[in-house]
């Protein structure tokens, strides 16, 4: 399964690589695409993904399609005018911590808000080969997918992606990373 996931997402990647040097010949212009990103549990409703500052204001948190392709979008935390990295950072806890991080390197949690506005962490729960499954957390029992929601409906799942094997992937802002994240299309298991 690991190698078929590598091979998928290279796969991928060379198709958005190949669609992009063509649209690049062709200077199309494009016009971006902002999904909404949500937790979700088939028999439940959707909850809002939000960062969140130390202060406890609220930002939202969208994946963005730039192109025709929409099976590799980042997601981003719309700051005060600024798309912050949203990354699983490494961490010596039960699960991966999801957090945005600014440009001086501080840290916003990335969490779930139910309908009485209790705030649920959302994190990286388990591994499949270079993909970590991100989950919104209910009492550490309950765990909601979250996915990304294009304006005609699609979706996609937000996963953890990791480059390569090593425990720290990057360094973003002086801050640890341990994978990347990203909306891709939804796989069957």
């Amino acid at each position: 399964m690991n190698k078929y996931l590598l091979f998928c997402f290279a796969l991928i990647l060379c198709a958005n690589i190949g669609f992009s040097q063509k649209n690049n010949a062709k200077k199309v212009n494009f016009k971006e695409i902002i999904w909404h990103v949500k937790a979700f549990k088939p028999e439940a409703k959707y909850l809002k993904i939000k960062a969140i500052d130390k202060k406890g204001k609220v930002y939202n948190v969208k994946a963005i399609q730039n192109s025709e392709q929409t099976s590799l979008l980042d997601v981003k935390a719309f700051v005060k005018g600024k798309r912050l990295p949203i990354k699983m950072l490494v961490g010596d806890e039960k699960y991966y911590p999801v957090k945005a991080i600014d440009e001086e390197g501080n840290i916003l949690d990335i969490k779930a808000i139910t309908e009485d506005g209790k705030f649920l962490p959302v994190k990286g729960v388990s591994k499949s080969g270079n993909i970590v499954h991100i989950r919104a957390i209910y009492q550490d029992m309950i765990f909601y997918n979250v996915i990304a929601i294009s304006p005609d409906g699609t979706t996609n799942a937000v996963k953890g992606i990791k480059m390569n094997p090593d425990k720290v992937e990057t360094t973003v802002n002086g801050i640890e990373v341990f994978a990347h994240i990203k909306s891709i299309p939804q796989v069957t298991y």
